[in-house]
């Protein structure tokens, strides 16, 4: 692992938390009006709200309890490539905010980085069984065990809870790690290593190879 990269990959994560604390605070000033830029369910002149919804909280318990997960969970998604990180982050936020807008009711509000907390643990979990590695796997594995807790509240019919954005979350990062996922050539180390089928070219000259 990179000093470099795990530098850059801690700076991201505490410009995140800074940025949501201090819009919090910004929020909690202004008696939480900014939560009426969530997402609206069904609500096209509110749709931007997908965009504006994981930086808003309810309350500075809702932010609290979303912030070691995030943080730590935000981290291992970031630390191989921050940039990809960025990739990862905007495919969480569409894929949960769309969950939301078209399947939430239409009388509620949603607000919070929850399905960015479910996002980058299913990233980490996809990108190791993509990639197939073990270490990510491994490591998506006891973070999850770590914060089962949360699983607890993403149970459909928990009373103050999206559910959907959660699962939207967890989704778009399981996409997010197959869209990103590392593509190597056929023939390298890598694929030797998991059993690959060389193909031999001077037996097979007027051959080609599908898929």
């Amino acid at each position: 692992m990179s000093l470099a990269r795990v530098r850059d990959a801690l700076m991201a994560m505490v410009g995140l938390l800074v940025l949501l604390w201090t819009i919090q605070a910004a929020n909690w000033a202004d008696d939480y009006r900014l939560n009426m830029l969530g997402i609206q369910p069904h609500n096209f002149a509110h749709l931007a709200g997908i965009f504006a919804a994981p930086f808003l909280h309810v309350s500075w318990q809702h932010i609290e309890s979303n912030t070691v997960p995030l943080f730590v969970l935000g981290f291992l998604a970031a630390y191989r490539d921050v940039i990809k990180f960025l990739s990862v982050t905007l495919i969480v936020i569409v894929a949960s905010g769309l969950t939301v807008w078209l399947f939430q009711s239409g009388d509620s509000v949603t607000v919070g980085a929850s399905g960015l907390v479910f996002g980058y643990f299913g990233y980490v979990l996809a990108r190791g069984l993509f990639d197939r590695n073990w270490t990510d796997i491994v490591i998506a594995a006891g973070a999850g065990i770590m914060y089962s807790y949360i699983l607890s509240v993403a149970i459909p019919g928990t009373p103050g809870i999206s559910w959907l954005d959660h699962a939207g979350g967890l989704a778009g990062g399981v996409l997010a790690g197959w869209l990103l996922r590392t593509r190597r050539p056929v023939g390298s180390s890598h694929d030797q290593a998991y059993g690959a089928i060389p193909v031999d070219t001077r037996s097979h000259a007027g051959t080609k190879a599908a898929g």
